[in-house]
């Protein structure tokens, strides 16, 4: 699991206890499957709810959910999180989406005169979700980071589009195609990478899924490992904060986190960042907001540094050091 390249810094030296909770790489397979990622490759056919179901009954766990949409006919990576893996599916949405498409100009064009014409679509667009969208229909912004031409043959072309999440792939080849003049139609789509996860590092389908359960039955843990990733795989790329074992449990009630809990940090945090919060051993505790920067924190010895957004990690996991007030 690749991580944030930016140098940690740490406060103070300190160890964990032995005791509690595991080694974010190391936990026993039941304790992954409450706290994994499957990187799953969806099939054409389903809707994303359905794919999600037929998870939680190969696993035969209670609690799974996927982090944004693929329609029926689309293929390709939609991450499922298990048990409190679902908790941190939403900031899998901060980060951009990266699609794959075969659209069908409904007349020849040009190659020069389609690549002008994708460059203006670069950058900020207004779209307004289709009839059948489940959202409501209103005119929202979105951000188009690029949109490149892999190939061009006749009237089809494939393009790689990366954008910001919530953008409707369909709708911006429609757009294109009036820009065009001659009209476009989406002919096939596939999702290739959410936020810094990649279909390059390798998907899970749903028959690998079947297969390490039924290995698992029969004593072997290898194959459910490889389909199983650490919940840790999905905020990977968030800045990150080391917190004390006596600060964990504070954390997992829904404290704010301390300048005295912290050890080591993330040496670019600025206020406002949105950070993973982990132990010493490497476990998601919780994503939180900044509220001081790194230099700020360096410079303070009290005060609350990060607010929390969303507890991961199940309180008592680690031991209770901490009075409640009175």
């Amino acid at each position: 699991m690749e991580k944030q390249n930016t140098p940690l810094i740490e406060l103070v030296e300190e160890e964990t206890d032995p005791t509690c909770g595991y080694f974010y790489d190391k936990r026993p397979i039941g304790v992954l499957l409450q706290y994994g990622l499957v990187p799953l490759d969806k099939p054409e056919g389903p809707t994303s709810h359905e794919v999600v179901s037929y998870v939680r009954k190969i696993l035969g766990i209670e609690k799974a959910g996927h982090s944004g949409t693929l329609d029926p006919p689309v293929t390709g990576l939609l991450p499922v999180g298990l048990g409190e893996g679902t908790k941190v599916l939403s900031t899998l949405l901060l980060g951009p989406k990266e699609y794959v498409a075969v659209a069908r100009l409904h007349d020849p064009v040009s190659e020069d005169r389609l690549r002008k014409v994708l460059q203006e679509f670069t950058g900020e667009i207004y779209q307004r979700p289709p009839q059948r969208s489940s959202v409501k229909r209103v005119t929202r912004v979105r951000k188009i980071y690029s949109i490149d031409l892999l190939e061009q043959v006749g009237k089809l072309i494939l393009l790689k589009v990366s954008c910001q999440a919530g953008t409707y792939v369909r709708k911006l080849i429609y757009d294109i195609g009036e820009v065009l003049k001659c009209g476009a139609t989406m002919v096939e789509l596939r999702r290739t990478k959410v936020c810094h996860i990649s279909e390059q590092d390798g998907l899970v389908r749903l028959h690998d899924l079947l297969y390490a359960k039924e290995r698992l039955a029969e004593g072997d843990e290898t194959y459910m490992r490889r389909c199983v990733r650490p919940v840790e795989y999905a905020t990977a790329w968030l800045k990150e904060v080391y917190i004390r074992d006596s600060a964990v449990d504070a954390v997992c009630h829904g404290a704010q986190l301390a300048i005295p809990g912290i050890v080591r940090l993330s040496s670019n945090i600025s206020a406002g960042d949105i950070v993973a919060i982990y132990t010493l051993k490497g476990e998601l505790v919780a994503i939180a907001q900044a509220l001081l920067s790194t230099t700020e924190i360096i410079e303070r010895e009290k005060g609350i540094a990060f607010k929390t957004n969303r507890v991961v990690m199940k309180p008592g996991t680690y031991k209770r050091l901490w009075r409640s007030k009175e």
